[in-house]
């Protein structure tokens, strides 16, 4: 039976003194990490690289040194890719992908996709699938980089689960073009069993949402040549 996980990130609040000196971390520094599964809750501190170190100097330097109570997360990261050719003109596809809030019309593994009204080029995703026998859900806050009309968009995020990416628009006639969507993402602690098999499962829903978003764009397309 699949088990049920929610994954969030939040700045570390470590109760007591802020800058506690024997974990060598401060809340501006590190995160806290909980998984919430079918077993209960999880949490782990993360912190950024360098952190509970100490820079190469004298010997006094290094007797002093004492070992970090939490030693930092292995932090892997994937990135899948997917392309198929669409029978629509490029600016036609880019138009298309620009609609963030469409985009679960044909991705099947994103569920919502909310922009926000003061800054738009901010959105809330959440993502939720059964994948690899889990029932995960997770989401984030994406900023969309400055695009190149008619042949790039691109994202990272810039809160909760960690992914960047790129969609890229190849011309092939005046009528159609081939659509290249990459994404990276840093695998979540609830599904690093899982790992080895999560980059070409992966690639598989995004091929499949790009089948789906083939279907979309002729409809659009044909929409408005009856215009």
């Amino acid at each position: 039976m699949a088990t049920a996980a929610s994954c969030y990130y939040h700045p570390a609040a470590v109760r007591g003194n802020p800058s506690s000196p024997s974990l060598g971390l401060r809340p501006s520094q590190s995160k806290v990490v909980v998984i919430s599964g079918g077993g209960g809750s999880r949490w782990w501190l993360r912190r950024r690289r360098g952190e509970g170190m100490v820079s190469r100097g004298s010997s006094s330097s290094r007797a002093r040194a004492r070992p970090a109570l939490f030693s930092p997360v292995a932090i892997e990261w994937q990135e899948c890719s997917a392309e198929i050719e669409v029978d629509v003109p490029c600016s036609v596809a880019y138009q298309c992908y620009s609609e963030r809030e469409t985009i679960p019309q044909w991705m099947p593994f994103i569920s919502t996709v909310e922009i926000l009204e003061d800054k738009p080029d901010l959105s809330r995703w959440t993502l939720k699938y059964a994948i690899l026998g889990q029932d995960v859900k997770f989401s984030w806050l994406a900023r969309n980089m400055t695009p190149t009309k008619n042949q790039k968009i691109h994202w990272r995020s810039l809160e909760g689960l960690p992914n960047r990416g790129a969609v890229r628009f190849f011309p092939k006639s005046p009528s159609s073009c081939r659509v290249q969507l990459t994404v990276a993402y840093e695998v979540p602690e609830i599904l690093t069993p899982v790992a080895s098999a999560l980059k070409p499962f992966l690639e598989g829903l995004l091929f499949n949402g790009l089948e789906r978003f083939v279907a979309y764009a002729k409809q659009q397309y044909s929409k408005t040549l009856q215009s």
